[in-house]
């Protein structure tokens, strides 16, 4: 009968296996106990400047309709918090340090505005983020804060609530919401604004309304020319489109030149001018083309008539000056398919094919 020999293991191999995993142990518990030391003693950024949603941030897909009669947030005296988000904070290795006491503060800037990537996620002050209300984020704002904002560009104002912090790039004072930039008439491009905090003292006594008349006047949109019962289709007429950068194009429409309209509103006022600004201004996105045009006033004229066509499209509409054509579109939308469900309705309601363009 053969027998096996049976190889032992060495008295020092269990020790030695005890010393390295118990090694192995220190070396990953230290360091994690080490960052949650950290963590706890370290302030938090503000809750926006955490990994966003994925994707480009733009309208939504179905805003509510009469986003342009939402009132403006009414000044109310709220106690301002105690750290949280009134506490120092650091992005992108910038430290900030937030107003703690009610102070007045006005400033002039860039303002900027986020919607739908950011719609439903926790802001800086713990209310869920609501892109349809008139709210706004702030660098250093005392949280919660009123606040007016001016578009000296067409004299708008409105009010906001500071609840958010941000925005986080050079040059920007203010991110409003999708539906207060859309009364400031800011929805397409970053744009000058000036800002103004209320005091809880300018609230009790009321000196905040002051400008109330000329606030609400100018941040109603002008009065829209009601449409004719009958009203034939625009159709563009069959032309060479001009030249687009490759890959950025789906469909093509050009619409012809005309004569600019006088631009009145149904009291007989003249509305506000419209400007053309630099192609470059555009933000990022997907935008419809509606139209190119080599006279400005065209560009405007087919403006005005879209607008009466397509009410919903009007906020979203601007003109944009590309080297010798005025190009009129509309944006930006989050996503391609966002951008070809808005094309569609146009399509339909105009007898129009749009333009889809993309920008980064």
């Amino acid at each position: 009968m053969q027998r096996r020999a049976v190889l032992r293991e060495p008295w020092y191999g269990h020790a030695m296996h005890r010393m390295l995993r118990s090694a192995w142990t220190w070396a990953v518990l230290v360091p994690t106990a080490s960052a949650l030391v950290a963590c706890s003693s370290t302030p938090r950024s503000p809750s926006r400047s955490a990994t966003p949603a994925a994707g480009r941030d733009g309208p939504g897909a179905n805003p509510p309709p009469n986003l342009a009669q939402v009132p403006d947030a009414e000044p109310r005296v709220e106690p301002l918090r105690n750290g949280g988000p009134n506490r120092p904070y650091e992005v992108f290795g910038r430290w900030y340090t937030p107003l703690t006491g009610d102070a007045a503060l006005s400033e002039r800037g860039l303002a900027s505005w986020y919607g739908s990537k950011f719609h439903g996620r926790p802001t800086s002050s713990g209310e869920p983020y609501d892109m349809y209300a008139m709210t706004a984020a702030h660098k250093t704002i005392p949280i919660p804060s009123y606040a007016r904002v001016r578009n000296p560009a067409n004299g708008r104002e409105i009010i906001v609530r500071i609840n958010d912090r941000g925005p986080f790039h050079g040059g920007r004072v203010i991110d409003l919401s999708y539906t207060a930039a859309l009364k400031l008439g800011v929805l397409n491009a970053v744009a000058p604004v000036e800002v103004e905090r209320l005091t809880h003292d300018a609230i009790r006594t009321g000196a905040w309304k002051q400008d109330g008349s000329r606030t609400l006047t100018a941040a109603a949109p002008a009065a829209r020319e009601p449409a004719p019962v009958a009203r034939s289709p625009v159709v563009p007429p069959s032309v060479n489109p001009p030249e687009v950068p490759s890959g950025t194009v789906a469909a093509v429409a050009i619409a012809p030149s005309e004569p600019a309209a006088t631009g009145m509103a149904d009291d007989g006022m003249p509305e506000p001018p419209r400007t053309a600004r630099p192609i470059a201004m555009a933000a990022p996105g997907y935008w419809l083309q509606l139209g190119a045009f080599r006279e400005r006033d065209g560009a405007f004229d087919f403006q005005r008539k879209v607008e009466r066509e397509v009410e919903w499209l009007s906020p979203l509409m601007a003109v944009f000056t590309d080297r010798e054509l005025h190009r009129l579109q509309a944006g930006p939308y989050a996503s391609r398919a966002d951008a070809a469900g808005a094309a569609d309705q146009v399509r339909s309601a105009l007898q129009l094919v749009p333009l889809i363009v993309e920008r980064r």
